[in-house]
């Protein structure tokens, strides 16, 4: 039991965190937009939730300009998948 708590990560016990890793590890990108609608949370709750994963690796982001407009593209990292597998693998073990 020790052991599968370990593997719990603090980064994703926030539901919105948690929400922007599942989507961003099922998806190749979200722009800020999709998410926040996705999310259904403000611009500001999503921009703070974004920057604790990015502190911590997890997503990373390009911003780009489309018709003259700022658009902002979020990926999980390589880091950030692994860990969230590693996560999600420590829950469902638990519920077992």
């Amino acid at each position: 039991m020790k052991e599968l708590l370990k593997n719990l990560d603090k980064a994703f016990e926030n539901k919105i965190r948690l929400g922007i890793m599942s989507a961003l590890v099922v998806n190749e990108y979200l722009d800020f937009n999709t998410l926040k609608d996705l999310l259904d949370v403000t611009d500001g709750n999503l921009a703070s939730h974004l920057k604790s994963l990015e502190k911590k690796q997890y997503v990373m982001y390009k911003k780009e300009f489309l018709d003259r407009k700022p658009k902002t593209k979020y990926y999980a990292t390589k880091k950030g998948r692994e860990a969230f597998k590693k996560h999600i693998n420590a829950i469902e073990q638990l519920l077992k």
